[in-house]
């Protein structure tokens, strides 16, 4: 996301010790001259979720089923949190080593909470400020209050999209581990990628790419035993609430060149044919 010339040095914003590393990513005697570091960002809020994280801390207590009063879910609470607070600092960190002006804002730390499991509350005041100081936010799925269920699960992806309904941004990407919506579980020999996704005025959505004439079955989706958030549903749920905003998704594979031109803004008008992922558009 650095929009300057990769030929000058990165500022590396970690100065802190890891355990197994004698030294610090950058000195301060590094900073002398100012002028040789990059640090021109396009604006943008990263959001992760649990990964491996928080979800079987989460799903073994119950946290996402509210129901605080009991000491085991109370428990939860607290190990889903040290877990999932855990990564956003390790993600951070790799932000900031790469010179990358993250801030972690924690939505339980940040006065997010929910009603019913819907947004109640969140703190997008101080995200926007965050955004307009130069830096980018980092925020991540998190167990938080709950004012009629005591407490529960707010995903990474709900985030997302409330964040997308006050900030409107260009558009949103979603990075996984696989190259996008499938037909089925993508372990499946026969599974086939859904290149594109309409969405219509009343929210609900259709395939385009590849026509539903050439699929041979309807959609199946699985959620993984573990997952405390909905896992793919969700993801796709969210994914055409947000682009009913006029607002384009996509979901990709992490760490790829199709991941790479989504961030980048390159797919806002036609999709390449030779770029595998799916878009969840408006269907205007």
């Amino acid at each position: 996301m650095n929009l300057g010339s990769c030929s000058k040095q990165v500022m590396g914003m970690d100065w802190s010790k890891r355990d197994g590393v004698s030294d610090i990513s950058s000195s301060l005697c590094d900073f002398g001259d100012q002028c040789q570091f990059n640090v021109d960002f396009s604006r943008f809020v990263v959001v992760h979720g649990a990964g491996s994280f928080g979800h079987f801390q989460a799903s073994k207590s119950g946290v996402h089923k509210g129901g605080l009063n009991q000491p085991l879910v109370k428990a939860g609470f607290v190990a889903t949190r040290i877990s999932v607070t855990t990564l956003n600092l390790e993600i951070v960190r790799a932000l900031a080593r790469e010179g990358i002006p993250s801030i972690a804002m924690s939505p339980y730390s940040c006065g997010w909470s929910t009603s019913e499991r819907n947004v109640a509350s969140a703190d997008l005041l101080g995200v926007a400020k965050a955004i307009d100081s130069g830096f980018i936010p980092v925020l991540h799925g998190d167990a938080v209050l709950d004012d009629r269920l005591g407490c529960t699960i707010l995903s990474g992806d709900v985030i997302i999209r409330h964040l997308a309904e006050h900030l409107r941004p260009e558009y949103v990407v979603f990075l996984t581990d696989v190259s996008g919506v499938y037909d089925r579980p993508p372990t499946d020999p026969n599974a086939v990628l859904l290149r594109e996704i309409a969405v219509d005025e009343d929210g609900k959505w259709s395939v385009v790419k590849p026509t539903p004439q050439s699929m041979n079955k309807q959609v199946e989706i699985t959620v993984a035993a573990h997952d405390t958030t909905g896992g793919m549903v969700t993801k796709i749920s969210e994914a055409a609430m947000i682009a009913k905003l006029g607002i384009d998704v996509y979901i990709v594979k992490a760490a790829t060149s199709h991941s790479l031109r989504a961030l980048r803004g390159e797919l806002r008008h036609d999709i390449p044919d030779d770029w595998l992922g799916t878009v969840i558009r408006f269907s205007r």
